[in-house]
C-alpha cells in the first residue's frame, strides 16, 4: 500500500490540498484558484497573464474617450443629415451607424498603437455616448421625433460595433 503526502495551500497553509496551478505548479486551494478552459490557475499568474494582454499606456484611456468623442459628435451630425431624407434616410441610417462604428474603433487602434485593455474600451464606449449627447439634445429641444429616433439607432448600432471590434468579441465564427 501506497502512503499518500499531504500537501497544503500556498497561500493557506492549513488547508489541504491536492490542487495545483498549471502555469506555476504550486498547491492552490479551491478558494485560491481560478477556473480557466485549460485548468486551474492561481491568482498571481492570473494576475501576471492579464498584466500580458493589458498593454495600455496610462494615457489612453483618455486619448480614446477624446478621438470617440470626436468622431461621434461627427458621426451623430450625419445620422441627423441623414434623418431629413425621409423613407430612405431607414436604410443609410442603417448602414451608416456600423460603419460609424468601425471607423471610430480603427481610429483608435491608430491613435493607441494597437494597444489594449478592457478599461480602454470602457473609455471608448464613454466617448461614443458622450459625443451623440449633443446631436440627441438638439434633436429632443427641436421635438424632432427622427432626428431623436435615429439617434438612439445609431447609439443602440455604433456602440457596440465599435466596442466588440476593440476587444475582439465575435459573435460568429
Amino acid at each position: 500500500m501506497t502512503e499518500e503526502t499531504i500537501t497544503y495551500c500556498a497561500n493557506h497553509p492549513s488547508v489541504e490540498t491536492s490542487l495545483r496551478c498549471r502555469r506555476c505548479e504550486k498547491y492552490i486551494c479551491t478558494k485560491c484558484a481560478t477556473r480557466t478552459p485549460t485548468g486551474y490557475i492561481c491568482k498571481e499568474c492570473l494576475r501576471a497573464q492579464k498584466k500580458a494582454f493589458e498593454t495600455t499606456e496610462w494615457y489612453d484611456p483618455a486619448l480614446g474617450f477624446l478621438v470617440a468623442a470626436f468622431l461621434s459628435v461627427v458621426g451623430s451630425f450625419v445620422i441627423s443629415l441623414l434623418g431629413n431624407i425621409g423613407f430612405f434616410g431607414w436604410i443609410l441610417v442603417s448602414a451608416a451607424a456600423p460603419t460609424i462604428g468601425v471607423v471610430i474603433a480603427e481610429a483608435i487602434r491608430l491613435v493607441t498603437g494597437r494597444r489594449r485593455s478592457p478599461t480602454l474600451y470602457k473609455f471608448v464606449l464613454a466617448g461614443i455616448i458622450v459625443g451623440a449627447l449633443p446631436m440627441g439634445l438638439i434633436q429632443i429641444f427641436s421635438l424632432n421625433l427622427f432626428g431623436v429616433l435615429f439617434q438612439a439607432i445609431y447609439l443602440f448600432i455604433s456602440a457596440p460595433t465599435a466596442y466588440s471590434r476593440l476587444s475582439g468579441i465575435q459573435l460568429f465564427k
